[in-house]
């Protein structure tokens, strides 16, 4: 069906058999923007917001949503990561940016695991912050680079530059 491997030749689903595949490091980077306010930003940097450390909380909701990926996303295998962390940037007004980095060694990627971690963290930050500011928005949860694995290393295009 399409060539997508999750799916039998009749159009059934099914979980991918990794077991031949050599088990080698795996690390993945994905990123997310939340849109808000400017003020709402500048109470989230100064740590003034009612509920608490904003972004500490939302790392620590990424970190434990990348290691329950598999029970978010159908068809994800259960990894034991090796590392999981999170970083948040303000690279302009209003836009604050979070970016994770995964590694594992296994025999299937954590891509699943880097996209789940910011996707969390940015919803974690609405969720604290949406009293003061129902108009944040979650922006361009993606991939930006992975590595190991058969398919070797990918970089975003407009990310090799830096991010």
């Amino acid at each position: 069906m399409n060539g997508l491997s999750h799916f039998r030749a009749d159009g059934t689903c099914r979980m991918v058999d990794v077991s031949d595949k050599p088990v080698t490091q795996r690390t993945a980077r994905a990123e997310c923007f939340v849109q808000m306010a400017c003020e709402t930003q500048h109470i989230i940097r100064q740590g003034k917001a009612g509920k608490g450390d904003v972004l500490e909380t939302a790392r620590l909701a990424g970190i434990m949503a990348s290691k329950r990926t598999d029970h978010l996303i159908p068809l994800c295998h259960s990894l034991n990561l090796d590392a999981a962390e999170l970083d948040f940037s303000f690279p302009e007004e209003g836009l604050l940016r979070i970016e994770s980095t995964i590694t594992a060694t296994g025999r299937t990627g954590v891509e699943m695991e880097a996209l789940t971690a910011v996707a969390v963290a940015g919803l974690t930050i609405y969720d604290m912050c949406k009293a003061i500011d129902r108009t944040m928005e979650l922006q361009h949860v993606r991939l930006i680079e992975k590595k190991g694995g058969r398919s070797g290393h990918f970089v975003r295009p407009e990310a090799a530059g830096g991010s």
